[in-house]
């Protein structure tokens, strides 16, 4: 039992390490699947792109916690010991993972909205809509 935790430990470690450093070096773009997800972050590249660079830093220290708390329970001396520090380091982990993903919402919710595109918002009038409100 103890190997088994250890390795569900070293996998979400690994993954939440491999996600906060991609954030941090702003080598993480838009995906339907891991980041920050919120609808401020998925407003543009940019906000994407701060939100989870704010997240990169709890997102790693997620990834070691979980790494940590996986070594700790191959040498647990009982498996209630490891299943008790599993449970902590798998809560703990995904509280400091959490807690970065509501730090980089509320900095991509701080960037202003990006300007709208200019003409006409993209109708088939190739540009004659702002011609015609103006005159």
């Amino acid at each position: 039992m103890n190997i088994l935790l250890a390795v569900v430990l070293g996998l979400v470690g690994v993954a939440f390490a491999a996600i906060g450093s991609l954030g941090l070096r702003g080598r993480l773009r838009r995906n339907p699947l891991v980041g920050v997800r919120t609808k401020a972050a998925l407003r543009d590249d940019e906000a994407f792109a701060l939100a989870n660079r704010v997240a990169g830093v709890p997102n790693v220290g997620a990834g070691a916690v979980a790494l940590v708390c996986g070594v700790v329970v191959l040498f647990a001396p009982t498996p209630a010991t490891a299943l008790v520090v599993s449970l902590i380091g798998l809560v703990g982990a995904v509280a400091l993972a959490v807690a970065g993903g509501l730090a980089g919402h509320r900095a991509a919710a701080a960037l202003p909205e990006p300007e709208p595109a200019g003409g006409c918002g993209g109708c088939a009038c190739a540009g004659a809509c702002n011609i015609l409100t103006k005159a």
